[in-house]
C-alpha cells in the first residue's frame, strides 16, 4: 500500500522569508529521497526568484527529485470558471458597467486561492510525490485559503439547492418581464463542477496525519503578534501547526557594539516566540550574510536549519479539535491559542455550532453522538474552549443534584 502523500504549508506575514523556508526544505527533503513538489499561491512569484530557476504552470523538474510550479490564476480561470464568467460579465452590462470593467468584476478576489487548492487535491491524488510543499501567500491570504473549503461546503449544502430551484421556478417569468440575463441550467452546473474540483480539499489539508502548517516568524513584536493571531485561526478551522520557524535572528558572531541592542532585542522575542508557542517546536534560522539565491544557498540554510531532524517529518503532534465522552455528558474541544473571551463568540443553531474568534467564523457540523444533545456550558481556559453536551437523562441528574 502506498504511504499517503505528505503535505506542508509555509506561510507568515510578507517580507519574513517564507518562500526562503518553503524553497530550502523543499531541497532538503528531495536530497533525503522523497519525490518533492513545491508550489506557490503567491502571485508574487518570488519562488522562481529564489531558486534563480525558471517556473512553469506545470510542475517542471528543477533538481533530482525536486520539482516546483508556479500558479497562473488566468490559465485555471479560463479552465474553470469560463461559463460562470460569461454569466456574470452579461449582468454586469445589463447594469451598464462597460464591457473592460465587467471583465475585471466577474473575477472575484480569491480565485486564485480556489484553483490553488484544486491543485492541491490533485497532485496529492496522484503517485508522482512523496512530499508536497506550499508556498502560501502572506498570512490573511492564507487563511481566507484555508477556509474557502469550509465557506463554500457551506453554501452549496443550504444556498445553492436553493437557489437553483427558485431560478427553475422564477427564471422562465423574469426573462418575460426583464432583459436582465438569467441563469442557465449551464451556469448552475459549472458552478457545481467547479465545486467538486474542491471535494476533499478540507479532509485533506485537515487530516494532521499527512498536512500541517508551519509558521515563518522574525523576531518582531509585530510579526509574533501576527502569527499568534494565525495559529489561532488556523485552529479554528481545524490545521495543525507542527512547528514555528524563527527566521533572521542575528549570529553570535555579530560582535559590533552597535548591534547589542538588536541582539538583546532578537533574544527577547525569541523567548516569548518558545515560551508563547510551547510545546510546538521552535526551530532558529540566523540571519545570512548574503542572499538566500540558488541551489548552493538553499542547501546550506536547510542543513543548519533542519540539522539531523527529517524536514517531511510531522514534528508536533497534537489535535486541534476532539470529543470525549464523560458519564453523562459529551465534551467538545477546540484548540484555540491565544484566544481571548472579547473576541470570541459561540452560538448554536440545531446542528451547528458556530464559532467566531477575532473576524473569522466557522460552522462547526456536529457529529450525530452530540447534535441532539443540548448544550450545558461554554468555557474557554488556557486556550481550549470546551463546550459540554449532555443527555436529557444527564442534564436532569445534575439538576437534581444541585
Amino acid at each position: 500500500m502506498l504511504e499517503p502523500v505528505r503535505i506542508i504549508l509555509f506561510t507568515g506575514k510578507g517580507g519574513v522569508g517564507k518562500t526562503t523556508v518553503a524553497a530550502a526544505t523543499a531541497l532538503h527533503a528531495a536530497a533525503n529521497g522523497a519525490r518533492t513538489l513545491v508550489l506557490s499561491t503567491d502571485p508574487a512569484h518570488s519562488l522562481a526568484d529564489v531558486f534563480d530557476a525558471e517556473l512553469d504552470t506545470r510542475p517542471r523538474e528543477l533538481a533530482p527529485r525536486l520539482w516546483g510550479q508556479q500558479l497562473d490564476a488566468q490559465e485555471r480561470m479560463e479552465e474553470s470558471w469560463g461559463e460562470i464568467r460569461d454569466y456574470l460579465v452579461e449582468v454586469f452590462d445589463w447594469a451598464g458597467v462597460n464591457s473592460i470593467e465587467a471583465e475585471e468584476l466577474a473575477v472575484f478576489p480569491g480565485l486564485d486561492e480556489i484553483f490553488a487548492l484544486s491543485d492541491i487535491r490533485r497532485f496529492a491524488r496522484s503517485d508522482r510525490w512523496d512530499v508536497i510543499l506550499v508556498d502560501c501567500a502572506p498570512t490573511a491570504e492564507t487563511i481566507r485559503f484555508l477556509s474557502l473549503p469550509d465557506i463554500l461546503s457551506w453554501y452549496m449544502d443550504r444556498v445553492f439547492p436553493v437557489s437553483r430551484k427558485v431560478n427553475r421556478v422564477v427564471g422562465p417569468v423574469l426573462s418575460k418581464v426583464t432583459s436582465l440575463p438569467v441563469a442557465s441550467d449551464n451556469v448552475f452546473s459549472a458552478t457545481r463542477r467547479f465545486y467538486e474540483q474542491l471535494d476533499g480539499v478540507k479532509e485533506l489539508l485537515a487530516d494532521n496525519r499527512r498536512s500541517t502548517v508551519r509558521l515563518v516568524v522574525n523576531p518582531e513584536r509585530m510579526v509574533i503578534a501576527e502569527a499568534r493571531r494565525t495559529y489561532t485561526y488556523l485552529s479554528l478551522f481545524g490545521y495543525r501547526v507542527d512547528a514555528v520557524i524563527a527566521n533572521r535572528l542575528l549570529p553570535d558572531v555579530v560582535a559590533d557594539p552597535w548591534f547589542d541592542r538588536w541582539k538583546q532585542l532578537h533574544a527577547e522575542h525569541l523567548r516569548t516566540i518558545e515560551e508563547a508557542f510551547a510545546p510546538v517546536p521552535v526551530l532558529r534560522a540566523e540571519l545570512a550574510s548574503d542572499e538566500l539565491v540558488g541551489f548552493d544557498a538553499l542547501a546550506d540554510f536547510a542543513s543548519k536549519l533542519f540539522g539531523d531532524l527529517d524536514p517531511a517529518a510531522v514534528l508536533y503532534d497534537d489535535e486541534p479539535m476532539s470529543l470525549d465522552r464523560g458519564p453523562d455528558e459529551f465534551v467538545l474541544t477546540v484548540h484555540l491559542p491565544f484566544a481571548d473571551h472579547d473576541d470570541l463568540e459561540v452560538g448554536r443553531c440545531r446542528d451547528e455550532l458556530f464559532v467566531r474568534v477575532g473576524p473569522y467564523r466557522r460552522a462547526l457540523l456536529l457529529p450525530d453522538s452530540i447534535r441532539h444533545r443540548p448544550v450545558t456550558s461554554a468555557a474557554l481556559r488556557d486556550g481550549r474552549l470546551r463546550v459540554t453536551f449532555a443527555d436529557a437523562g444527564g442534564a436532569t441528574k445534575r439538576a437534581a443534584r444541585r
